[in-house]
């Protein structure tokens, strides 16, 4: 093994590692933006929970971050603006990924 195949391997791992952090965090973030506007919307316990899960499925439909936008602004309609919705956004993304550095 050379000096080289173990920096490669390395760099390997902590890509994998890095973007396995992000998809959890981008997962959590998601969580945390259903429950917010469950709240908003009158649900609460697992109608809530239910929720949340239906905001992580809908990242799915497409790359980036304009599906859960999207399904959020539909279903809070006048309830809530895009710069409230996009601020939560990010303000859930710091505090999953706060959450996460914390658990590792």
């Amino acid at each position: 093994m050379s000096t080289f195949d173990d920096r490669e391997r390395a760099f390997e791992a902590k890509f994998a590692h890095d973007a396995e952090m992000q998809f959890k965090a981008v997962a959590r973030r998601n969580k945390l933006l259903g429950l917010w506007a469950a709240e908003l919307l009158g649900k609460s316990g697992k109608e809530a929970e239910e929720y949340a899960m239906e905001v992580i499925r809908a990242d799915f439909e497409e790359a980036g971050h304009e599906d859960v936008f999207r399904k959020i602004a539909h279903d809070l309609g006048s309830r809530v603006d895009e710069a409230t919705i996009r601020e939560r956004m990010n303000t859930f993304l710091a505090e999953a990924k706060g959450e996460i550095v914390a658990r590792n």
